[in-house]
């Protein structure tokens, strides 16, 4: 702000100056002003009358200008915070995927049987705490059984006809889906019916 402030005394100062030669030159008097044609055109005065110009376009922006450099800048600010929260989505989406072969391992760990109660509620408590995390970072699993069929969320492997369920509809997940908000970080893996 210090910055904005000092280049504006400068120009109140400039401006405030060049008035003041303005005034200076208009207080000639009537017989200084009766100058000869072959003098007005000769190039000190000239010279003179053009030095007092150039500051005043310098020193004073003009106002279109000055709101095309403020919506400028504008315009760069949301850019820039844009382009950081999708760095930092996609630094989420990147860790959360190379996490999702511990959570099927864990899945698959699940689905066995075991008679030892205490390994199970030990794998349990694990993927419990691993669905937590995604949680907290946003992550949610796609629906995908009993869904119908979406190809920007699913991705179809195997088709079978089956009359209970309706068409295009999702009859079996082999591979859970995430998504993080709206970017899909892994497509679910399903098997469609008729």
């Amino acid at each position: 702000m210090s910055k904005k402030k000092e280049k504006k005394d400068i120009q109140e100062a400039l401006k405030d100056e060049i008035l003041k030669e303005l005034d200076e030159e208009t207080e000639v008097s009537a017989e200084e002003a009766k100058v000869s044609a072959e003098e007005a055109e000769s190039p000190e005065p000239e010279a003179e009358s053009g030095e007092p110009e150039a500051p005043v376009q310098e020193a004073l922006i003009p106002k279109e200008q000055f709101l095309r450099l403020a919506a400028e800048y504008d315009n760069y600010r949301k850019r820039t915070a844009k382009e950081k929260e999708n760095l930092w989505t996609d630094a989420k989406a990147d860790t959360v995927q190379a996490f999702l072969p511990v959570y099927d391992n864990l899945e698959r760990a699940l689905k066995q049987d075991t008679a030892d109660e205490a390994y199970k509620k030990g794998v349990e408590m694990t993927m419990n705490q691993l669905k937590e995390v995604f949680a907290k970072l946003g992550v949610t699993e796609i629906d995908a059984l009993g869904q119908p069929f979406d190809p920007n969320l699913h991705n179809a492997v195997m088709h079978i006809e089956d009359e209970n369920l309706g068409e295009n509809v999702v009859a079996q997940v082999f591979q859970a889906g995430f998504r993080l908000g709206e970017k899909v970080i892994r497509f679910a893996m399903v098997q469609v019916a008729n």
